[in-house]
């Protein structure tokens, strides 16, 4: 399931939905990433991000299937947040759900590590003084 959206989520919540769903889930391995507060050596006020949803899904639904070919998961999850986000906000959430939390852990890091480098979600750091692209 990928979620592309502005407001908040909860962890337990999310989870509650893709259990639901599947009762052979043994494992779920969890991502979540926040606003720092402390970037590149600056004070960081708030974040922009920005997406073309619809891009960002095709390109998030080819990374999960990736990851469904190199390991046994019986689902995956992304929700990752656009918009303005104030430190401690909460951004994105990765989560792999298998029946051994090998693969499940596996994959969320290889999807983590997707959407740090090749996702398509556009920074904009916002110091005191100025703001750079990220």
């Amino acid at each position: 399931m990928i979620k592309i959206q502005e407001k908040d989520f909860d962890l337990e919540d999310e989870i509650k939905v893709i259990k639901f769903k599947h009762n052979n889930i043994g494992a779920v391995s969890t991502f979540i990433g926040y606003v720092r507060n402390i970037s590149h050596k600056k004070k960081v006020k708030f974040i922009d991000l920005e997406v073309y949803p619809e891009m960002a899904i095709k390109s998030l639904c080819n990374i999960c299937d990736q990851a469904k070919k190199k390991w046994e998961l019986i689902d995956t999850l992304i929700i990752h947040r656009f918009g303005k986000l104030n430190v401690n906000e909460k951004i994105v959430l990765v989560a792999a759900f298998s029946i051994h939390r090998q693969d499940s852990i596996a994959a969320c890091n290889f999807i983590m590590d997707y959407l740090k480098k090749e996702a398509p979600f556009w920074k904009k750091e916002f110091y005191n003084k100025n703001y750079s692209w990220i």
